[in-house]
């Protein structure tokens, strides 16, 4: 885990100067409640999840904001933003602010960052500390860019925990123990394979390819296929209708509508199955390449503890049909998809809280050794 901020809200850990809390005491007494509580955050590209210390998952939205362009203000954000998506006016934009599970966009991630916050503590003066959750492959600019936005948004402190061990907390996988755990995430914008042990992450694999990748392979393919252009909205309802990974071999077909290129007019065309997994196998074939790469690097006896505990799956790309038996066929290895797929990155985030006091002393003891 990587970690910055102190409880006086600036940032330290990633080159920033810090102020040392111990050093005013006076403030928690004075002011007890004022930080609130403890939130993880599991910010995805196509979802942004926030656990509550106490209380669990409080929210569950669409990472998706709608701007007015002219003016700067936000109309909506989360689900009613969402509903906008290609059915604006010219003058409001519904926008995504997180790509391939980094930002996009700065001043809306802070701005989608502030509401949600904002949706478990009303108050102005709560600043509570953060646990964040990031792709292992971000690099330092964009990891110092997803702590500045969310310290912007109101945090006092943030805490970076990467998504695959924070998956393997949430499905309750013993990671502290010096054997081999192996997480396969496939999110909205990013697919990140991870080996851990101890505790700790031995061998990962980040791809910048996800659900939504999925999306516009399914968008191209009926546009050069059948001449007809569709929305992101129409491309992910018809890959969960009737999308497929091979071996699965369903037939099944769906009605799409959309507009034809070359006339305008709005026309519908009949979609297969068989279409679909022709469609995503190239973006499908990418991610299983990861995981061979994780594997393949893996030292030779964490190797034999994978054949006999297999891969564990999470991320909603894990549930496109076919999937799991796909990843099981190309590695020889057992699969077993997370109990909550949706949920287990933002659930470990939150089980991940209760050693966020301990992460503040060592991050302040470091900054004194400094």
């Amino acid at each position: 885990m990587t970690r910055s901020g102190d409880s006086d809200g600036r940032l330290t850990g990633a080159g920033g100067a810090g102020v040392d809390s111990a050093r005013a005491p006076w403030r928690r007494r004075l002011f007890p409640r004022l930080g609130g509580q403890d939130l993880a955050i599991d910010l995805g590209t196509a979802n942004t999840l926030v656990f509550a210390r106490g209380e669990g998952i409080v929210v569950s939205e669409p990472s998706v904001v709608a701007i007015d362009s002219l003016s700067g203000a936000v109309h909506a954000v989360g689900e009613e933003a969402q509903g906008m998506i290609g059915r604006t006016p010219a003058t409001i934009t519904a926008v995504r602010p997180l790509r391939h599970g980094v930002i996009a966009d700065f001043e809306v991630t802070e701005q989608m960052l502030r509401h949600f916050i904002g949706r478990v503590h009303r108050s102005r003066l709560a600043h509570p500390r953060v646990m964040i959750c990031a792709p292992s492959g971000i690099t330092d600019v964009e990891q110092r860019a997803l702590m500045e936005a969310c310290l912007a948004a109101g945090a006092r402190s943030v805490h970076l925990i990467e998504e695959s061990l924070a998956a393997a907390i949430g499905a309750g996988l013993a990671i502290g123990e010096p054997r081999a755990n192996v997480v396969v995430d496939v999110g909205g914008g990013t697919s990140e394979v991870a080996v851990i042990s101890l505790g700790g992450i031995v061998v990962s694999r980040s791809q910048r390819t996800g659900g939504y990748d999925l999306d516009e392979a399914v968008a191209m393919w009926l546009r050069n296929t059948h001449g007809l252009a569709i929305g992101e909205t129409t491309a992910e309802r018809v890959k969960l209708e009737i999308g497929s990974v091979h071996p699965d071999t369903s037939d099944e077909t769906s009605a799409v509508r959309g507009r034809d290129p070359v006339s305008g007019l709005p026309r519908e065309v009949i979609v297969t199955s068989e279409e679909l997994r022709r469609a995503l196998e190239p973006t499908v074939l990418d991610i299983v390449v990861a995981v061979k790469e994780a594997l393949e690097e893996t030292p030779p006896e964490l190797a034999s503890d994978i054949s006999e505990r297999g891969l564990l799956l999470a991320g909603g790309g894990v549930l496109l049909r076919g999937f799991a038996e796909r990843i099981e066929q190309e590695t020889n290895v057992p699969v077993v998809v997370a109990d909550s797929p949706l949920t287990c990155v933002a659930l470990g985030a939150g089980q991940a809280l209760d050693e966020i006091e301990l992460l503040e002393r060592t991050s302040t003891a470091a900054r004194r050794k400094r």
